[in-house]
Parts: C-alpha cells; sequence; structure tokens
C-alpha cells in the first residue's frame, strides 16, 4: 500500500494515568438513577477483545486512561490537545515513571469529552501501574495519506500497522474488514463535531429491534465497525452513500445518547472508494495479538 509514512513526522507526546471521574448519579434513558464506574483510571479486567456491553459501568474505558495534566499557560492552546491531536491508534507508548518504567503498550483510542487517550498494557504492567504514572508516546500518523486513494480520508492511525489490518486494495477502491456495519440512525453523542482527529462517536443501542436487526450485541472493543452514510472529512455529517470506518474504544452507557464510542479511522464520502465486508476477527486485540498468551515455561525434569 503506497502511503506518505516516509514524510510523516514523528513526535513526543505523553500524559500521566488518570484518577477515575465520578459525577454522582446519572440518570439513565429510561428515567432511573444509577451509580456506576466510569472514566478513567486503570481498568483491571476490562481490555480490548472484551465485550463493549454488558457491563455494570457507564462509558467505562477499557486498560489505562491518559491525560496530559500540565498546567497550562495562559493565552496558549491546552498542552492535552497536543496529546489528543497526535496520538494514534497502534502508537507504541512506554511507561517512563513508577514501578512500570520501562514497560511497553500501545494507543487503542481516544474518548471525547473527557479528552483521554486509551492504552493497552498487559496484566503484569497494570499490576505495577500507579494513579499519575508517565507514560510517553511515539505520536506517528497524523496526515497520513493513502496515495492510491485520494477520496479515502485516513486519521488517528499508525501508518505502520495498516499492513496487519484487515484491508484489500483494488484499483480505485479500499476494502476494510469489520466486525459490524451500523446505520447512522444509531449514532449518537459526537454528531456534529468540527474534527475527527480526537474523541469518538457513540452508538445507541436502547433500540433492542434494531440492535437484534444488526447484530450489534456482541460488539467487542477494539472491533472495527462500518457506520454508514457518514462523513468524517471535516466533523460528523449524514450524507447519504458515505461511509467512515473506526474502532470501538468504551463501553456502552446507561445516558440518552450514548453508547459504546467509535474513533474514526478512514471515512470517505463514496462507498465506490471506500467499502467493507465482514470480518469476525477484524479487532485490534486479534491483528496486534494483544491478548496471546504466553508459552507455559517448560518443567525442568530431575533425575532422582
Amino acid at each position: 500500500m503506497k502511503t506518505n509514512s516516509d514524510r510523516l513526522i514523528m513526535l513526543s507526546v505523553g500524559g500521566e494515568v488518570t484518577n477515575p471521574s465520578m459525577r454522582g448519579y446519572r440518570i439513565s434513558h429510561d428515567g432511573r438513577p444509577l451509580l456506576l464506574p466510569g472514566v478513567g483510571g486503570i481498568t483491571y479486567n476490562l481490555r480490548v477483545g472484551d465485550p463493549a456491553m454488558g457491563w455494570v459501568a457507564d462509558h467505562v474505558e477499557p486498560c489505562v486512561s491518559i491525560r496530559n495534566l500540565v498546567k497550562d499557560r495562559e493565552g496558549l492552546p491546552p498542552t492535552n490537545d497536543g496529546l489528543n491531536f497526535l496520538a494514534c491508534v497502534g502508537n507504541e507508548t512506554t511507561v517512563i515513571s513508577g514501578d512500570a518504567k520501562g514497560a511497553k503498550g500501545v494507543v487503542t483510542g481516544k474518548h471525547g469529552g473527557i479528552e483521554h487517550v486509551l492504552v493497552d498494557f498487559s496484566p503484569e504492567v497494570l499490576e505495577k501501574l500507579q494513579i499519575g504514572d508517565k507514560i510517553g508516546i511515539r505520536s506517528y500518523g497524523t496526515g497520513l495519506a493513502l496515495l492510491d486513494h485520494p477520496e479515502v480520508t485516513v486519521m488517528n492511525l499508525d501508518p505502520r500497522i495498516l499492513p496487519r489490518m484487515p484491508i484489500q486494495e483494488k484499483k480505485g477502491s479500499l476494502t476494510v474488514g469489520v466486525t459490524h456495519a451500523v446505520p447512522a440512525a444509531l449514532m449518537g453523542s459526537g454528531l456534529g463535531a468540527d474534527t475527527c482527529y480526537r474523541g469518538d462517536y457513540d452508538i445507541q443501542l436502547f433500540d433492542e429491534k434494531t440492535v437484534k436487526e444488526h447484530g450489534l450485541s456482541d460488539l467487542r472493543l477494539g472491533d472495527l465497525v462500518a457506520i454508514l452514510d457518514t462523513e468524517h472529512v471535516y466533523g460528523r455529517v449524514y450524507r447519504s452513500g458515505a461511509i467512515s470506518i473506526g474502532i470501538v474504544v468504551h463501553s456502552d452507557c446507561v445516558i440518552s445518547g450514548h453508547g459504546p464510542g467509535v474513533t474514526t479511522l478512514f471515512t470517505s464520502p463514496s462507498s465506490r472508494s471506500l467499502r467493507y465486508t465482514i470480518a469476525p476477527k477484524a479487532n485490534l486485540a486479534d491483528f496486534l495479538g494483544l491478548r496471546k498468551k504466553r508459552p507455559a515455561k517448560a518443567v525442568r525434569k530431575t533425575r532422582a
């Protein structure tokens, strides 16, 4: 695949492991006051590859949530904006402070509103991490272009993971494997944003009939999904015949207009240039091997 990756800038960005945020009771779409775990912190039992639905939680983020907490200087853009715009899915991360110093991870998405970048680490690393530990990222991918597919806009994606993704090229079109296709009618929070180079776009799952019709009950964190009739080139808009493809980054939600969030990776105004095919294993954990079990250590035999 021909890209402009040799011209892209690799730049250091970083943040700190955040403390979980709580706002007290949340009023569910059906009028129930609920107190639930939500965004932020170190989530020990939820990673990409796990179900995005069914948890006793709201907007919960997998693995590790980071934010740049440097105090901003008056008159300058927020420092956290640099982290959110420049970090890309697939970027390598390194723990640079604390007991887990030196451990490697990978960026798995961005969550708007709270403006977190989400990072996956192995369970062994999670046990060593603490709130406030600093995470460095070699940001790489902003400005990525597919030279043979000028109608396809790419964003939030490290070009080095392209060869491992379920993608096929044909003359004039790009076909991406996804686990699900989502109708535009289900999309909620995030609609109307003026940029998709940060944040996410929520899939509402409150209509049981539509969820069943489109087979959305088994969505997983890290799934690639196609959002039909939406264009994300200069923000999120409804456009008949357009298509956007992204990655599921956080869990389902109880609040009206919200649901599993999707960070955009590909978008095109025409389904002729960007297509999708259903591929059940089109998940970040699968094509990057993030959940592979280490082989068991051989038992050394001793002589009697």
